[in-house]
């Protein structure tokens, strides 16, 4: 399982492109979104000036259905709205990708977050793609469980070496001082940090063969 980081550039027609492009100060916080048959609901955060004028774009465009005012301040609003052609959860409803929220838009450019499995994190890509909606990959991480893939003392092992400097560039303690900290034999110590370091890295790499496409190459290079 891995979590990615998107930018997605949003094609001109949607409101939150064009009214984003329209005032590229201003950050358009999606808090929470849900697609409907025809169209989308969300609670979105405006911050920056002039939230006034924003609020006046967003009621001319006809992409959106209906927009509410919930919160009203003086650099920043809160609003429900009702729009058309929600893109982003198209996508990701397709390939089985819940968005992390918030998803931050400014300048016709939306950063969002996703986590699942190569093979459905490469579908979304796809999707994406298929719409028209060019994006680039600010990060990929592979999330790993440690408490799922080491057993108690390798756990508490690999803490160990990691509180001692034992990973650090240049390492803090040598793997003889490290054995003395944990209180086991240097050749405990050694067979040990072999083991853990081999099953977190075949988790790290083992669904890299699935993922297809443009997330595979930057799953490759990292």
């Amino acid at each position: 399982m891995a979590r990615i980081r998107l930018l997605v550039d949003l094609p001109d027609g949607p409101w939150i492109a064009d009214v984003s492009r329209a005032f590229p100060d201003a950050v358009f916080r999606v808090l929470s979104a849900t697609p409907g048959e025809n169209a989308g609901f969300a609670l979105v955060r405006i911050t920056g000036r002039p939230v006034d004028e924003v609020l006046a774009a967003m009621d001319d465009h006809t992409g959106l259905v209906e927009c509410s005012v919930m919160v009203r301040e003086a650099s920043d609003a809160t609003v429900q709205i009702e729009a058309s052609a929600p893109l982003l959860l198209a996508a990701a409803r397709e390939a089985g990708i819940p968005i992390e929220m918030p998803v931050e838009i400014s300048d016709g450019v939306a950063t969002l977050d996703a986590t699942g499995a190569h093979d459905r994190l490469s579908a979304f890509g796809d999707q994406l793609r298929a719409m028209g909606l060019e994006y680039d990959v600010e990060f990929v991480r592979q999330r790993v469980n440690p408490s799922r893939l080491l057993t108690e003392n390798q756990l508490d092992l690999l803490v160990t070496a990691v509180e001692c400097g034992y990973y650090d560039v240049p390492r803090g303690c040598t793997q003889t001082q490290l054995a003395a900290e944990a209180g086991i034999a240097k050749s405990t110590c050694s067979e040990t940090l072999q083991r853990i370091e081999r099953t977190v890295v075949r988790e790290f790499i083992g669904d890299l063969p699935t993922v297809s496409g443009e997330l595979k190459r930057e799953l490759m290079d990292r």
